[in-house]
């Protein structure tokens, strides 16, 4: 909780005045029965009527003021607790933009989103109630058993009692629901999970007739989900009986004991209806707390699980400022390096070496899951290698800032993502201040110059989400254009050509090889087409380089490019 209350500092005022107002409202309530005492004592009694439409006036003016202490409060306590968890939010979402790529496999991509939608919902509802009821329940409580006691004592100690009572089984009950609920919490980031799973693969599902299989796997988690929320609910749904019960036996035996009391004239009837009413608003008041601390344990459960990532430390670190690049050295190296993940058995990367020289094309190939993506990651810096160095420009990446780093790089990935907005706008993210003029040199470098051309507004055309109002090809080029922008030093494509036809890949290579900055430019592909032309190419096989040289040597030389290439070729006899 210590990351929620250090939020809530910012609203310190409103923390105050809310809850303030609320003890205002509650002490002009407790005034109410005394005001009704008076009036059967007193007015009725001896059939005053004006002092009846005075006590009445004075009941109508404690209402006025009693709702106007309420919106006040209700006023404090919402910008109170939208406004840190706000800032709360946008602490999360910051940090989860820290979080190494190892950090975010390790937590899940479900669980960030259910943290940072839902269950901050929850953590807000609770900080509003918080606010408003956990301080003016118990003092309406405590207000309306020190009233009992100053009308008569030994009446008042029926109310200790139901008290005690109470507490125990309130707090009981909370003990149980508060890891009942973090049970639910967990189930349903698995619940999330598979749902997304199904809606971002719906094509796929529907294209192998799997909706069956899907269903029944989403019923499991659902069932599960439903079974434990039914068991939260059981131990919640405890409350309000068990409270009504105690309390309305309490209410019997109060009435018993005072209705002798008044045969015997130690008490009046409006005194009785006093105490009455006070162990009325008691009544009420618990089981508003009741609901109170099942909202709380649920907002309790639910920090707890934001608080696990906010005290994720990254597993990756960047310096404050980058080391010397050495100006005669490789554009890229490796030096001897492995990389295993987190989660995995096995080695991605085995003692990987080589060097690429600046200006220099490099194709690197192999079959699937031979660790390719897994190669040029850890030149990005994604991953950090487990073993050995990954060098730019003579600097271990590990000394460079990210912003340093990755400024030198243009990163095409294999998925090609863009965001909503405008065509210009995802083109902007290669460099904030470019002109029209360099996006479309970009453009006409990624042969994208008829996607642009095919949408009426140009640059200004609209992306949906994830660019689902272009094909997988207009995707890639526009990718690929976001990467040139920058005009980078290292360009790397990573199989981003893949649903581009032939004659647009053999044009976009020729358009990179001429680019007038003369880039670095790695290239990760599944063709031979698109890399035999290269000056050098690394053949990788489970992990591990198999060959490095040209398209001739490896012909001759490795083993594993020739069945690749014949794979794609006719074998020529």
């Amino acid at each position: 909780m210590k990351n929620l209350f250090k939020y809530l500092r910012s609203y310190t005022l409103e923390s105050i005045l809310g809850p303030l107002f609320k003890l205002l409202e509650a002490m002009f309530e407790l005034f109410v029965p005394l005001v009704v005492a008076d009036i059967i004592d007193y007015g009725i009694q001896n059939n005053d009527t004006n002092y009846i439409v005075k006590q009445f006036a004075i009941l109508v003016l404690l209402s006025v003021i009693g709702i106007v202490c309420s919106i006040t409060a209700q006023y404090f306590a919402a910008r109170a607790s939208v406004g840190c968890t706000s800032k709360l939010r946008y602490s999360l979402f910051t940090h989860i933009g820290k979080l190494s790529f190892s950090d975010i496999d390790r937590v899940g991509i479900p669980t960030l989103i259910t943290r940072l939608t839902g269950d901050l919902n929850q953590v807000q509802s609770g900080v509003n109630l918080a606010l408003r009821l956990l301080l003016r329940s118990p003092f309406v409580v405590f207000g309306a058993t020190v009233m009992a006691f100053m009308i008569d004592v030994r009446s008042a100690l029926i109310f200790l009692g139901v008290i005690a009572v109470l507490m125990a089984i309130v707090f009981g009950i909370m003990l149980g629901s508060v890891p009942a609920y973090k049970k639910v919490q967990s189930v349903l980031d698995s619940l999330t999970g598979t749902t997304r799973e199904n809606l971002t693969g719906s094509r796929v599902i529907r294209a192998f007739g799997m909706q069956d299989d899907e269903r029944e796997k989403f019923s499991e988690y659902n069932s599960e989900l439903s079974h434990r929320q039914q068991f939260a609910g059981k131990i919640s749904a405890l409350m309000n009986p068990l409270t009504l019960v105690i309390l309305n036996f309490g209410i019997v035996l109060l009435l018993q004991y005072s209705g002798i009391k008044v045969n015997s004239g130690d008490l009046t009837t409006g005194e009785v209806v006093a105490l009455y009413n006070y162990m009325t608003q008691i009544l009420v008041e618990l089981v508003k707390f009741a609901s109170l601390i099942i909202t709380i344990s649920k907002s309790i459960s639910c920090m707890k699980r934001i608080n696990e990532v906010l005290v994720t430390e990254p597993a990756m670190t960047f310096p404050e400022v980058s080391a010397n690049e050495i100006i005669s050295a490789p554009a890229v190296e490796f030096d001897s390096v492995s990389l295993k993940y987190s989660t995995a058995a096995e080695e991605s990367l085995s003692n990987i070496s080589f060097k690429i020289d600046r200006g220099e094309t490099v194709g690197i190939i192999g079959g699937t899951g031979c660790g390719k993506t897994s190669l040029v990651n850890l030149i990005v810096r994604f991953y950090d290698a487990t073993e050995g160095r990954v060098l730019v420009n003579g600097v271990d990446v590990r000394d460079y800032t990210a912003w340093d780093l990755r400024g030198k790089i243009g990163y095409v990935l294999q998925r090609a993502t863009l965001f909503g907005g405008t065509i210009r706008d995802n083109l902007l993210w290669g460099r904030e201040n470019a002109d029209d003029e360099e996006i479309m040199e970009a453009v006409r470098s990624a042969q994208g110059t008829d996607v642009i051309a095919s949408k009426n507004e140009g640059l200004d055309a609209t992306v949906a989400q994830n660019g689902k109002n272009f094909s997988g090809g207009q995707r890639q080029r526009l990718t690929i254009a976001r990467a040139l922008v920058r005009r980078p030093e290292i360009l790397i494509l990573d199989d981003s050509a893949s649903a581009l036809d032939f004659a647009t890949d053999a044009a976009l290579r020729k358009e990179l090889k001429s680019l007038d900055y003369g880039p670095t430019t790695i290239i990760v592909s599944q063709r031979t087409s698109s890399i035999m032309h290269a000056d050098k190419i690394i053949v990788l096989d489970d992990g591990e380089i198999t060959g490095i040289g040209t398209h001739t040597d490896l012909l001759e030389n490795c083993d594993v490019y020739r069945e690749i290439y014949e794979s794609q070729y006719k074998k020529e006899v």
